[in-house]
This record gives C-alpha cells, sequence and structure tokens, in this order.
C-alpha cells in the first residue's frame, strides 16, 4: 500500500516523499487507519519494520487536523526506555514533521537539564521522553501532562525489564 492511500495530509506525504519513503510497511497499513481513528492499538514488530511511522504519522495526522499543532502544549508523550532509543523516536518525529507547525522535544537523563528546561518553557507539543527524566522534571514543575492526547509506550517489555513498572 502506497502512503498517499492511507489519506494522510499532503504536508505529511511531501516529508516521506523526501525522506524516500513511498510503500507502507505491514505494521505501518495495519497500525496507521486504526490510530487515525483515535483507537488504542498494542503493535509489535521485528526492528526495522517501521513501527515509528506506525505510531508517528497517525499523531502528526490527528494533531494537525485537531488545530492543536504550534500551540505548545504537550499533547503526545512517547516513553521510551534509552536515550539513544528516544533520540531516534526524536529524529523520526522531526523527519515526518519537517512541514508542520509542531515543536518536538527530546528529553533524557544524563546530561544538564537546562537545555531541556528551557525549551520545555518555550512550548512542546510531542515530547519524547526518558522515564527517569520525565519523572525529574514532572517533579520540579517543568512537565504538565494534563492535555496529553497520545500517549505511546515504545518498547515496554524492555521497560518493564529494567524494573520500571512503577
Amino acid at each position: 500500500m502506497l502512503f498517499k492511500e492511507l489519506e494522510l495530509n499532503q504536508n505529511l506525504l511531501r516529508a516521506l516523499k523526501e525522506a524516500g519513503y513511498t510503500k507502507a510497511t505491514p505494521i505501518q497499513e495495519d497500525a496507521i487507519p486504526h490510530l487515525m481513528n483515535n483507537k488504542d492499538l498494542l503493535g509489535c514488530a521485528q526492528t526495522g519494520t517501521g513501527k515509528t511511522a506506525a505510531f508517528a504519522l497517525p499523531i502528526l495526522q490527528n494533531l494537525t487536523e485537531a488545530g492543536t499543532s504550534g500551540k505548545g502544549n504537550i499533547k503526545a508523550l512517547i516513553l521510551a526506555p534509552t536515550r539513544e532509543l528516544a533520540l531516534q523516536i526524536g529524529e523520526s518525529f522531526q523527519i515526518y514533521a519537517k512541514y508542520l507547525p509542531l515543536k518536538i522535544q527530546v528529553i533524557f537523563g544524563g546530561v544538564s537539564q537546562n537545555p531541556q528546561t528551557t525549551a520545555l518553557k518555550r512550548g512542546t507539543d510531542i515530547l519524547v521522553a526518558t522515564p527517569g527524566r520525565l519523572l525529574d522534571l514532572i517533579g520540579q514543575g517543568y512537565i504538565k501532562l494534563n492535555q496529553v492526547d497520545f500517549f505511546v509506550l515504545d518498547e515496554a517489555d524492555m521497560m518493564l525489564d529494567m524494573g520500571m513498572l512503577h
């Protein structure tokens, strides 16, 4: 199935085309229509099959259609177990949202929080975070999740294996 058959907006299709994406993978074909209808989903697929695009594209589409993009309130939270994965997810969101008025922020521990909190103060529509730094910044009052409409646990099994159940 081609991405244009998934009824994505023209700005998303333009960014996908520039990134060399034309045909959806099986996980994307199954997940994107389901998620664009604001339904919950549990998806499992091997590394390299396009899981990030499978959840990122519907989030971007729905935020754009709802007219909430660019207002700086956290509307989507993606939780990842490691800094490397959080950065990879953030890069993917930046590629797909290239022509959208969205603010995307990635936060993780092991580095100074000052640049991250400065960016958060300017507003963030989509937040990609690791659990530890997210909890720290919530506790310090930098992050409020009361307007989140989309929540993704990426690699949830890994987070549970790492002891992040609580």
